[in-house]
């Protein structure tokens, strides 16, 4: 998949990076925030035919979220057209669990609560904001909530040719605009008559959003996600079947992922009881349980992996 844009990942303090992305997409925040913490991104913007447009490069052990606070700071005027340009990213919004790869698209309602997790992997997008009102007056409710474009619906590539060519071609290309505003539409149509607009919250789905949301909570297990989600166990097992994985094993990594991305963010002459405290706040109650599954994830200790930052 070519790039639509060279990614940027300069080294800033965290809380200048937070205050150019509000400046530029509104009412977002970096979590966990560390004020002292350095972290490599930037946040560009550029006129594509009728739209502004922002290129975000984030090289993050962080996830960017939009909660009901920010929402009430900022109500939000723009829908954010989302393409995934290089590395990936996890969109949760309205219950819906989208894994974007390059190329993949993900229309975001800037009315409703999303959050952006980038598992300390370098990613470079494209958002294009596009006019609320006139959206919703033009498509009705089926651009709300969160839409999920897929790259196997043969508009994705027509869309994609049109947003190559706004940017490669002089900022004023009224023509273009509404052409790529057609080509939603289009698509918005084409899957209102299938039956697929937009992919349900799938028991997975709902499933893994429980699990990145509470899995810093040591007596949060397979059980306890069972009971939440209203099914037994056994069942849950059998959804976990299509990644390969247990509800457990998936808990585990994420836990270690949390672990490690603050492990790279600390000082290198950190103590050991530092480690303790890391691994305890990303959900360990056992030590000896957590050097020796770290070790086998990452192929280093702990200690090794706070050095190398």
């Amino acid at each position: 998949m070519q790039s639509l844009v060279a990614p940027v990942h300069t080294p800033v303090p965290v809380e200048v990076l937070e205050a150019e992305i509000r400046r530029v997409c509104g009412v977002f925040s970096l979590e966990p925030t560390l004020s002292s913490g350095i972290v490599a991104g930037d946040v560009a913007t550029r006129r594509m035919g009728l739209f502004e447009t922002a290129i975000v490069g984030l090289d993050a052990s962080k996830h960017v979220e939009r909660g009901v606070k920010a929402i009430r700071q900022d109500p939000g005027e723009h829908f954010f057209l989302l393409i995934q340009d290089a590395g990936r990213c996890r969109v949760e919004q309205n219950g819906l669990v989208a894994d974007l790869a390059p190329g993949d698209m993900f229309l975001v309602d800037s009315v409703r609560p999303s959050r952006f997790f980038y598992g300390g992997v370098r990613s470079s997008q494209v958002s294009i904001h596009l006019p609320r009102q006139e959206m919703v007056h033009r498509f009705g409710d089926a651009c709300t909530g969160g839409v999920s474009i897929s790259r196997s619906d043969p508009l994705w590539l027509a869309m994609r040719a049109v947003m190559t060519k706004m940017l490669d071609g002089p900022a004023a290309q009224p023509q273009l605009g509404e052409a790529f505003l057609c080509l939603m539409g289009a698509y918005f149509q084409s899957a209102r008559e299938t039956g697929t607009r937009r992919a349900p919250a799938t028991l997975l789905s709902r499933a893994l959003a429980l699990i990145d949301r509470h899995a810093a909570d040591p007596a949060f297990g397979p059980r306890e996600l069972a009971s939440r989600l209203n099914v037994s166990e056994r069942m849950l097992q059998r959804h976990f079947r299509a990644l390969g994985e247990t509800p457990g094993h998936r808990l585990l990594n994420r836990r270690l992922d949390i672990a490690h991305s603050r492990l790279c963010a600390r000082a290198a002459d950190m103590a050991g009881d530092g480690i303790a405290a890391i691994a305890y706040d990303a959900g360990f109650n056992d030590l000896s349980y957590f050097y020796r599954e770290f070790r086998k994830k990452y192929g280093m200790t702990p200690g090794a992996a706070a050095r190398c930052h």
